[in-house]
């Protein structure tokens, strides 16, 4: 037998000392892989951990930022409202796109009012056209249906150039005197009201309060820092079933109470800070530092802040104008009143804690919590009866004015391009006396702006050019081609006359969605515990690595969802637990092949080789088949249906990666440890036998 030239020896010894180490470092990645994911998962404890270490040994190793998971309504609760659009008046061929013009203005809307997670999608069932709108954490369904609305306004307004001015004598004397009627009406159904069970009745007869009077007078639960305190402040003072014996003057007129109950409310920090600016960072006016200046500046003062020592420190070094009258102390503060990153700080550090530098837009804080309270919701019902003040008579001055032209003169909206620049265009197309109207606006107003308001927003203020006779507008503003349709749509919404309809509403309580997310992740977790424990026992220590790779796949899985911003609902996370089924499926074909290859009398390594090599095509088969399925229910299924659809899709995906990539490193990783041609133990116990 011919010895192997050392040349060659050494190219083949080379050869295997790089593959070894791609391998260690497929090794390195997969398990920083699972410790980023792991974090971006639960980032509240991971910054926790971060907090106590800087405090002890002050590293000041960075926090992450926390972001929850998107719930869908099932999960969270909430109010699912269902509308009919009337399009009779429409063709058929402009349908469609019409309805989702409505769509695009309620979602507007909706997320105008600041609810997350919120879904508006549009259905057809026969030639009906449907909008279904869940709105995750509304529980007035009352205050849904009155946000929403009901057909979208189209408004062409011109530059307001008339100077303000105050009342007249007649006006005050108007004012004061409607307003003395109010008081006097509400006197007199105080007065009639003799026991609780007449106020439902009285609300429902003579309150001016539109929006709740046919529900007895309901209001609903009262925040401390709603917008009103007069209300809160009685309520405080107040027991369950009183009924208020004076009136309670608010801002916009007299009311009489009954506190229903209360509940446990928002979450408050009482915080004081310091904040150190740097040269480009907001509302930075007298700069001192740079970027990197701030963060050492402002990393020195937390090493030396305590609770003794915060207020002086504040004073002499803050750069918020607002220290000279207040030493840093920003009181209670509510989520949603501050930004982001030092929100998340503050609630999430410990009473008495000092938490920093934390980076904003303002620059970098350094945050001192020093106390936290829940406070109280009260529930309350009222009769109310309006008041009027100035404004109601004489409106403040605003920016734009109404003109004679509305959305019921645009005929139609549609897209075009400039012929000679290419530039992308919407055109508008008026009626006859719409015509005539902006002829004469354009005329009134050439080189001014004449703006188009959509549902109250401002959708564009193109400048008028030339006198435009023929009814024919063109609004420039650099549009891509995707913005140009989209506010061709949003101007078709308000000028077509799409009216909707409530046909069905429901209230989704939270407590039931919360319990039914407690025990559907019970169920995964004691599910997915089984199943490891079932690798350990079978397959020992191929076992071991897919427990390995299932948890990555997990960690990673839970975290594109967050980071896409998957909406979980029941069934989404039905369809995330069958792709872990899935995942684990996958394992068992690559380890079942590989067994057949030990029994043929093949090395280990290459056993492990052509083990993955013939379980692909069965894994490739089998979860593309699953693929087409989900799909399909993408496309053709309702929200819950797409939701399973969608997290068992991303799942199935990832297992594939999981199972073809992270399995297969690390058994190849753990093959040289082995010097026996088989293998020795590592499937002993499994039933391996050689023929």
């Amino acid at each position: 037998m011919e010895k192997i030239p050392h040349c060659i020896r050494d190219e083949l010894t080379m050869a295997k000392t790089n593959i070894r180490s791609k391998i260690r470092w497929g090794i390195f990645g997969i398990f920083a892989l699972l410790v980023i994911s792991i974090i971006f998962v639960v980032p509240t404890q991971f910054n926790k951990a971060v907090d106590a270490i800087n405090n002890t040994v002050h590293l000041g190793i960075p926090r992450v930022p926390e972001s929850p998971f998107r719930l869908g309504l099932d999960l969270q609760g909430g109010a699912h409202l269902v509308y009919s659009a009337d399009v009779n008046n429409i063709p058929d061929a402009e349908r469609s796109v019409a309805v989702e013009g409505v769509r695009d203005v309620i979602e507007r809307r909706v997320n105008a009012m600041g609810v997350g997670e919120s879904q508006v999608q549009t259905n057809k069932v026969n030639d009906e056209y449907r909008l279904i709108i869940e709105l995750p954490g509304i529980e007035d369904i009352n205050e849904a249906i009155t946000m929403i609305g009901e057909t979208p306004i189209l408004e062409f307004k011109v530059q307001n150039d008339e100077p303000a001015r105050d009342l007249t004598q007649e006006e005050e004397q108007e004012l004061k005197d409607y307003n003395a009627d109010a008081k006097k009406r509400a006197e007199n159904i105080l007065k009639d009201i003799e026991n609780p069970e007449d106020f439902s009745t009285r609300a429902s007869e003579v309150s001016e309060d539109t929006t709740n009077k046919n529900n007895g007078g309901y209001v609903g639960f009262i925040p401390m820092n709603s917008n009103y305190p007069e209300l809160y402040d009685w309520a405080k003072n107040a027991q369950d079933g009183d009924i208020s014996n004076t009136l309670i003057e608010s801002h916009d007129g007299f009311n009489i109470l009954r506190r229903d109950g209360q509940r446990d409310g928002q979450k408050q920090v009482d915080v004081s800070h310091i904040l150190i600016c740097y040269l480009g960072s907001k509302s930075c006016d007298n700069p001192q530092y740079n970027k990197e200046e701030a963060l050492a500046k402002a990393q020195e003062i937390y090493n030396q802040a305590n609770a003794d020592n915060f207020s002086s420190l504040a004073v002499e070094f803050s750069t918020d104008p607002t220290v000279s009258q207040n030493n840093g102390d920003l009181g209670f503060i509510s989520q949603g009143q501050t930004v982001e990153a030092f929100e998340q700080a503050a609630f999430g550090a410990e009473t008495g804690q000092i938490v920093g530098p934390v980076q904003t837009e303002f620059g970098y804080h350094i945050i001192y919590k020093k106390e936290e309270r829940t406070t109280i919701d009260y529930e309350l019902s009222r009769i109310f009866v309006a008041t009027k003040s100035a404004e109601d008579i004489v409106p403040p001055q605003n920016e734009w004015k109404n003109s004679p032209l509305s959305g019921k003169h645009l005929e139609r909206s549609e897209v075009v391009t400039d012929t000679q620049t290419s530039e992308v265009q919407v055109a508008l197309n008026l009626n006859s006396e719409g015509k005539d109207l902006f002829a004469q606006i354009t005329q009134e107003q050439l080189q001014k702006p004449v703006a188009i308001f959509l549902d109250g927003n401002i959708i564009s203020a193109p400048v008028v050019q030339t006198v435009i006779t023929d009814g024919r507008a063109v609004i420039r503003g650099g549009f891509s081609l995707a913005e140009a349709r989209l506010l061709s749509q949003r101007l078709n919404a308000g000028a077509l006359p799409v009216s909707i309809d409530l046909i069905s509403q429901q209230t989704v309580g939270a407590s039931l969605g919360a319990e039914s997310l407690r025990a559907s992740l019970y169920a995964g977790v004691v599910g997915v515990l089984l199943v490891m424990l079932f690798m350990l026992l079978y397959y020992r220590l191929p076992g071991l690595l897919s427990v390995i790779a299932l948890s990555v796949y997990i960690a990673l899985t839970l975290a594109l969802f967050k980071l896409i911003g998957v909406t979980l609902t029941l069934a989404g996370i039905a369809g995330f637990i069958l792709s872990i089924g899935m995942a684990v499926d996958a394992n068992v074909l690559i380890f079942e092949r590989l067994k057949e290859e030990l029994r043929d009398g093949k090395s280990l390594k290459a056993a492990v080789e052509e083990g993955f090599n013939r379980a692909w095509t069965s894994i490739r088969d089998g979860n593309v088949s699953t693929l087409i399925t989900c799909a399909l229910l993408i496309w053709f299924g309702s929200s819950f249906v797409q939701g399973f659809a969608i997290t068992l899709g991303i799942g199935v995906g990832l297992s594939m990666f999981s199972a073809i990539t992270i399995t297969r490193v690390m058994l190849r990783f753990v093959v040289p440890w082995f010097k026996t041609r088989d293998g020795g133990i590592l499937f002993r116990g499994s039933h391996v036998s050689k023929k």
